[in-house]
């Protein structure tokens, strides 16, 4: 069996973290470099991840999350959040940082610039945050297989009062909101749901080839 259909069985959605175990500094560096590396549509990575550390404010978002135990006992919480609005400045600052990392003019890249303009700055604006939001989960798989290689788990989690989230860490006025909330650590002894056999439908069910 190949590594990474290994990783993949191993994981799941961990119910019960051991707290007493923390993610060392090393591999919490390898998870956020790849959360940082996840695709998005047009690389403009409308997201932002706020790593909640602070207990007492753990202690409110999990009052948001149904009293879920892993927001408070796993080593660390990922929020990812979505922006609102992508403005004319947002989408000139990736080609101003396109232009410096690949050495390249900013002229040679402004008819993709103005090709992006006239799709984003004209679309409604729930649409664009509707949008935005997408690509939180598209950065969410790569979290979970990067965590899975690393042995680390991590529960994806869409179960909170965004509102609330949002209040409580104060997004609205970065112009953010919250996506999706993903625990990560390690899971506890304790935990029975890590003996469970994986529940999927069958390849034949799955693929259709045409």
């Amino acid at each position: 069996m190949s590594k990474i259909i290994e990783d993949l069985n191993w994981r799941y959605a961990t119910k019960k973290f051991d707290p007493s175990r923390k993610i060392s500094d090393t591999d919490l560096e390898i998870i956020l470099e790849a959360l940082r590396l996840a695709p998005s549509s047009y690389g403009l990575q409308p997201l932002k991840y706020l790593i909640i550390e602070d207990k007492d404010l753990r202690n409110k978002l999990k009052d948001q999350s149904f009293n879920q135990t892993q927001i408070t006992d796993a080593s660390h919480l990922i929020v990812i959040c979505a922006f609102d609005e992508i403005s004319e400045l947002f989408i000139d600052e990736h080609l101003e940082n396109t232009s410096k990392i690949r050495s390249i003019s900013q002229e040679s890249i402004a008819g993709y610039g103005n090709f992006m303009k006239k799709e984003i700055l004209t679309m409604d604006k729930s649409k664009v945050r509707e949008w935005n939001s997408k690509q939180a989960y598209i950065a969410l798989g790569q979290l979970l297989h990067t965590c899975a290689c690393l042995r680390i788990d991590a529960t994806p989690m869409e179960g909170f009062n965004s509102e609330e989230y949002d209040r409580i860490l104060d997004l609205k006025n970065e112009g953010l909101h919250a996506v999706l909330v993903c625990p990560i650590g390690y899971r506890s002894e304790a935990d029975s749901n890590q003996h469970l056999k994986k529940v999927r439908r069958s390849k034949n069910y799955l693929f259709e080839i045409r």
